[in-house]
Protein backbone atom coordinates (compact mmCIF):
# COMPACT_ATOMS: atom_id res chain seq x y z
CA UNK A 1 0.00 0.00 0.00
CA UNK A 2 1.25 3.47 -0.83
CA UNK A 3 2.02 5.87 2.00
CA UNK A 4 -0.68 8.55 2.23
CA UNK A 5 0.30 12.00 1.02
CA UNK A 6 0.31 14.68 3.72
CA UNK A 7 -1.49 17.77 2.48
CA UNK A 8 -2.28 21.27 3.68
CA UNK A 9 -5.40 22.61 2.00
CA UNK A 10 -5.84 26.36 2.06
CA UNK A 11 -9.26 27.52 3.24
CA UNK A 12 -10.29 28.60 -0.26
CA UNK A 13 -9.73 25.05 -1.55
CA UNK A 14 -11.72 23.52 1.28
CA UNK A 15 -14.61 25.94 0.93
CA UNK A 16 -14.72 25.30 -2.78
CA UNK A 17 -14.72 21.51 -2.29
CA UNK A 18 -17.11 21.44 0.66
CA UNK A 19 -19.49 24.33 0.02
CA UNK A 20 -19.26 26.09 -3.34
CA UNK A 21 -18.65 23.22 -5.76
CA UNK A 22 -19.19 19.98 -3.87
CA UNK A 23 -19.69 18.06 -7.13
CA UNK A 24 -16.50 19.47 -8.69
CA UNK A 25 -14.60 19.02 -5.42
CA UNK A 26 -15.79 15.45 -4.96
CA UNK A 27 -12.45 14.05 -6.19
CA UNK A 28 -10.64 15.94 -3.43
CA UNK A 29 -12.99 14.63 -0.74
CA UNK A 30 -12.58 11.11 -2.13
CA UNK A 31 -8.83 11.38 -1.63
CA UNK A 32 -9.04 12.02 2.09
CA UNK A 33 -12.03 9.70 2.59
CA UNK A 34 -10.09 6.85 0.98
CA UNK A 35 -6.98 7.57 3.05
CA UNK A 36 -4.86 8.37 0.00
CA UNK A 37 -4.18 11.80 1.45
CA UNK A 38 -4.04 13.01 5.02
CA UNK A 39 -5.23 16.60 5.36
CA UNK A 40 -3.36 18.50 8.05
CA UNK A 41 -4.99 21.09 10.28
CA UNK A 42 -3.76 23.36 13.05
CA UNK A 43 -5.75 25.40 15.52
CA UNK A 44 -5.13 28.52 13.42
CA UNK A 45 -6.20 26.97 10.11
CA UNK A 46 -9.26 25.39 11.72
CA UNK A 47 -10.23 28.71 13.28
CA UNK A 48 -10.05 30.32 9.85
CA UNK A 49 -12.22 27.61 8.31
CA UNK A 50 -14.83 28.08 11.06
CA UNK A 51 -14.76 31.84 10.51
CA UNK A 52 -15.12 31.54 6.72
CA UNK A 53 -17.95 29.01 6.94
CA UNK A 54 -19.91 31.59 8.94
CA UNK A 55 -19.71 34.22 6.18
CA UNK A 56 -23.14 35.51 5.33
CA UNK A 57 -22.55 35.02 1.59
CA UNK A 58 -22.56 31.22 2.06
CA UNK A 59 -25.95 31.33 3.85
CA UNK A 60 -25.07 28.27 5.93
CA UNK A 61 -27.09 27.66 9.06
CA UNK A 62 -25.03 27.00 12.19
CA UNK A 63 -26.02 23.32 12.03
CA UNK A 64 -24.82 23.12 8.41
CA UNK A 65 -21.52 24.78 9.34
CA UNK A 66 -21.08 22.30 12.19
CA UNK A 67 -21.93 19.32 9.95
CA UNK A 68 -19.38 20.41 7.32
CA UNK A 69 -16.70 20.88 9.94
CA UNK A 70 -17.50 17.57 11.65
CA UNK A 71 -17.42 15.66 8.37
CA UNK A 72 -14.03 17.09 7.43
CA UNK A 73 -12.56 16.82 10.93
CA UNK A 74 -13.00 13.07 10.82
CA UNK A 75 -10.20 12.91 8.25
CA UNK A 76 -7.65 15.54 9.21
CA UNK A 77 -4.60 15.10 11.38
CA UNK A 78 -4.35 17.80 14.01
CA UNK A 79 -0.88 19.33 14.20
CA UNK A 80 0.32 21.47 17.08
CA UNK A 81 2.14 24.42 15.57
CA UNK A 82 4.43 26.02 18.09
CA UNK A 83 7.91 27.39 17.55
CA UNK A 84 7.43 27.09 13.80
CA UNK A 85 10.54 27.47 11.69
CA UNK A 86 10.89 30.66 9.67
CA UNK A 87 8.75 30.92 6.56
CA UNK A 88 9.20 33.10 3.50
CA UNK A 89 7.71 36.57 3.76
CA UNK A 90 4.12 36.59 2.59
CA UNK A 91 2.07 39.69 1.82
CA UNK A 92 -1.01 38.50 3.73
CA UNK A 93 -0.09 37.54 7.30
CA UNK A 94 -3.23 35.38 7.47
CA UNK A 95 -1.52 33.01 5.01
CA UNK A 96 1.42 32.37 7.35
CA UNK A 97 -0.37 29.65 9.42
CA UNK A 98 -0.69 27.51 6.28
CA UNK A 99 3.04 27.79 5.61
CA UNK A 100 3.86 27.00 9.23
CA UNK A 101 1.49 24.03 9.22
CA UNK A 102 3.09 22.68 6.05
CA UNK A 103 6.54 22.84 7.64
CA UNK A 104 5.70 21.57 11.12
CA UNK A 105 3.33 18.90 9.78
CA UNK A 106 5.91 17.66 7.27
CA UNK A 107 3.44 18.14 4.43
CA UNK A 108 4.20 16.79 0.98
CA UNK A 109 2.29 19.67 -0.61
CA UNK A 110 0.27 22.79 0.09
CA UNK A 111 -2.81 23.01 -2.14
CA UNK A 112 -4.14 26.52 -2.71
CA UNK A 113 -5.73 28.94 -5.08
CA UNK A 114 -4.33 31.91 -3.16
CA UNK A 115 -2.14 34.05 -5.39
CA UNK A 116 0.07 35.19 -2.51
CA UNK A 117 0.88 31.60 -1.58
CA UNK A 118 1.31 30.57 -5.22
CA UNK A 119 3.88 33.34 -5.60
CA UNK A 120 6.07 31.49 -3.06
CA UNK A 121 6.50 28.37 -5.22
CA UNK A 122 10.22 28.98 -5.69
CA UNK A 123 10.86 30.30 -2.18
CA UNK A 124 9.22 27.55 -0.09
CA UNK A 125 10.56 24.09 0.69
CA UNK A 126 7.14 22.41 0.43
CA UNK A 127 5.56 21.98 -3.00
CA UNK A 128 2.77 24.56 -3.58
CA UNK A 129 0.13 23.59 -6.13
CA UNK A 130 -3.25 24.67 -7.46
CA UNK A 131 -5.93 21.97 -7.02
CA UNK A 132 -5.69 20.74 -10.64
CA UNK A 133 -1.90 20.75 -10.47
CA UNK A 134 -2.16 18.71 -7.28
CA UNK A 135 -4.39 16.20 -9.04
CA UNK A 136 -1.78 15.74 -11.79
CA UNK A 137 1.11 15.72 -9.30
CA UNK A 138 -0.63 12.98 -7.35
CA UNK A 139 -1.22 10.93 -10.50
CA UNK A 140 2.47 11.17 -11.42
CA UNK A 141 3.37 9.92 -7.93
CA UNK A 142 1.09 6.94 -8.46
CA UNK A 143 -1.45 8.17 -5.90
Amino acid sequence: MNTPVRIVHDTNVLVSALVLSPDRGFWLRQLWQSGRVIPLASQQTTDELVRVLSYEKFALKPTEQRDILMEYSGYWEAVEVSNAPPTPNVRDVEDRPFLELALVGRADALVTGDRDLLNLVLAFSVVILRPQQFREWLRRRGG
